[in-house]
């Protein structure tokens, strides 16, 4: 595992998983101004790359304009500048989640309104499939004119391949894998056989998870969601599971297969159970008390 997934499982409660990238990637590349221009030439979304200062911040916020219902925090704003002109670019940055809400539209209109700016660049870059067909370039007609780019994390990733004898590069590299940011449009042979065999795994998952573990879990918890959501699970956190909620959401449990999409093809899923508690809910500290004094109480289960 690489040090940004051991720092990231730190985090108590629902992990930041996008913030945390999104720090990451700005912090590597204010250290290496010349990755990032290259980046944004080979993409031309620039032409050259003779600017005198480069600064780079991370959730930046601008106060809402009046057409705006709230105010804005953009994930990474770079500013180009030299002697005669400044270029402003807006990343957004998305990794499962996609574009909400309407912000992309949100990003162009405070870039266009930004004053002494000479070019205005909004970036949108995904890990999963999310086509923005509809933003045209320039951006939703605006003037000041914004041009808009879409890009996704594989292709940095091919990228930053270039740099692999880097430290951090590589760390982000291994990072970015186990993320699923790795992944081009390409099947491999490991993906054709996957293919071949879906049906018959999910059907099999079904099976061992329905009928008589459902009835136990139903005894020991009181109750059993609808496993269609398990497709949801599979999708957003790598697991397919029955579960149930205790509170609303406040604290649920999770019976199941854990650790699907491994970036080796050595670590393998497993069978596991897990209860989890809103970092919100006021009974929070009370309920991992308990949870403690079982497993001290009760070590060798």
């Amino acid at each position: 595992m690489s040090l940004f997934s051991n720092l990231l499982n730190l985090h108590s409660g629902r992990k930041p998983l996008e913030d945390f990238f999104t720090e990451i990637i700005a912090y590597f590349l204010s250290l290496n101004n010349d990755i990032l221009l290259g980046w944004l030439k080979h993409y031309s979304i620039i032409s050259d790359n003779n600017y005198s200062s480069i600064k780079i911040s991370t959730q930046q916020e601008h106060k809402g304009l009046e057409s705006h219902t709230e105010d804005s925090r953009l994930d990474i704003v770079v500013e180009l500048s030299n002697d005669l002109s400044t270029d402003v670019i807006f990343i957004e940055s998305k990794i499962g989640a996609k574009d909400g809400n309407n912000a992309l539209k949100k990003y162009a209109e405070i870039l266009s309104n930004l004053p002494n700016v000479r070019h205005r660049i909004l970036i949108y870059i995904t890990r999963d499939y999310d086509p923005k067909d509809e933003i045209k370039t320039p951006a939703f007609n605006l003037e000041p004119k914004v041009n808009f780019y879409q890009l996704r994390w594989h292709q940095f990733y091919a990228r930053l391949q270039q740099y692999s004898t880097d430290i951090l590069a590589q760390e982000i590299l291994i990072f970015m894998r186990k993320n699923g940011m790795s992944h081009t449009n390409q099947f491999s042979p490991v993906d054709l056989l996957t293919m071949v065999n879906y049906n018959k795994t999910l059907n099999l998952m079904e099976s061992t998870l329905g009928e008589e573990v459902q009835r136990e879990f139903k005894l020991a918890f009181g109750g059993v969601i609808n496993g269609a959501a398990s497709m949801t699970q599979w999708r957003s956190y790598s697991r397919y599971i029955i579960y149930t909620k205790f509170s609303g959401d406040n604290l649920w449990c999770g019976l199941g297969y854990f650790n699907f999409n491994s970036d080796t093809l050595t670590e393998y899923p497993y069978l596991g159970i897990f209860l989890e508690v809103s970092a919100r809910f006021g009974e929070r500290p009370k309920i991992i008390e308990s949870m403690q004094k079982i497993i001290n109480d009760k070590p060798n289960i």
